[in-house]
């Protein structure tokens, strides 16, 4: 799929970005170029050390800021795939510069789309997030507007080959400033601090957020919010998978933080097709034949009602299935 293409993630230098581009040159060790598009010179120098150009021609690293759409145009220039992972995620940062937030989530998700349709990019895949859906944060709400940005791109395209869509999934396991890498590190300390003992979140590891992006990359056919199918976790019981033997302290909830988090609300449900391993959000106003489209993916319709809620959630992770995973994909010498 990606052999003799060109790809450019935003954002290439996060836990996501880097898992993306591991992937690609283990899968098509032939793609043509591999931009790591980023505002962040250090992460850039270190992800280098591992990526060195004697070994991996085909990657370049590129300064930029999304907020910047002429230094995306630039960068843009002979790619095919986009991959647009850059954002302010943190909640309570936002609260608290929420125009910072705004400029980034929304101004770039803009420049983004607007750099893509002047360079003739082909496809661009957007990463979005739980807190999205009805959101009650600001991050959210940036995300959830990025979201519709995205969607509506292919409104716009004119006769240009584009497609744009977007994924959306819960908590990354073991991305940068997620609560089981802070676990991990508080253990020693003899607390944990926990916000509410009833919290909940979605669960996905980096390679199942990665074979997220591909799916939409490969099969979408423009306007589609794809969401997988993924089990939730309770905030006590990562608290007790990683430190057993620590002081479980109840902070409170910050700002901006709900209790569990939604992918799919039941005003969705209208538009949601369940695609087997995925779900799948359909634009409102499609300008291609959605009947079509259930007939080639053997799509079906989620009943009237249907939402699908962290805390609702059929299926969980426990303290020892958490534990393993810890194992899996943090560290292999993690031991309670």
């Amino acid at each position: 799929m990606l052999n003799n293409k060109s790809i450019l993630i935003t954002g290439g230098t996060g836990s996501l970005g880097k898992a993306l581009t591991s992937t690609i040159l283990q899968k098509w060790p032939d793609v043509k170029r591999l931009v790591i598009f980023s505002r962040d010179e250090q992460k850039q120098y270190q992800m280098a050390q591992d990526y060195p150009v004697s070994q991996y021609p085909q990657i370049r690293f590129f300064i930029g800021d999304v907020r910047d759409r002429e230094r995306l145009v630039r960068a843009f220039s002979g790619i095919d795939y986009v991959i647009h992972a850059a954002a302010m995620k943190h909640v309570h940062i936002a609260e608290y510069n929420p125009d910072e937030c705004v400029k980034t989530n929304i101004g770039g998700a803009e420049n983004v789309i607007q750099a893509a349709l002047q360079t003739g990019v082909e496809n661009v895949v957007a990463l979005s997030t739980d807190k999205a859906c009805a959101p009650i944060n600001l991050y959210g709400a940036t995300k959830l507007t990025s979201d519709k940005l995205f969607v509506a791109a292919n409104n716009i395209k004119g006769k240009r080959n584009i497609k744009f869509s977007v994924v959306r999934y819960g908590n990354v396991m073991g991305s940068n400033g997620s609560v089981i890498p802070f676990f991990l590190n508080k253990r020693s300390e003899g607390v944990l601090p926990i916000t509410v003992k009833s919290m909940t979140r979605f669960n996905i590891s980096l390679q199942g957020g990665v074979d997220m992006v591909l799916h939409a990359m490969k099969s979408a056919w423009g306007g589609e919010i794809f969401i997988p199918k993924i089990p939730s976790y309770k905030i006590t019981d990562v608290a007790e998978a990683i430190g057993p033997g620590c002081e479980h302290k109840v902070v409170g909830i910050r700002p901006g933080e709900k209790i569990h988090e939604e992918m799919i609300t039941s005003s969705d449900a209208f538009f949601t097709y369940d695609l087997g391993k995925y779900f799948v959000i359909l634009p409102q106003t499609p300008f291609w034949n959605v009947n079509e489209f259930i007939s080639v993916f053997n799509a079906k319709l989620v009943p009237e009602g249907f939402a699908y809620n962290s805390g609702t959630n059929s299926e969980w992770e426990t303290v020892d299935s958490l534990r393993s995973l810890i194992k899996e994909h943090l560290d292999p010498n993690f031991k309670i």
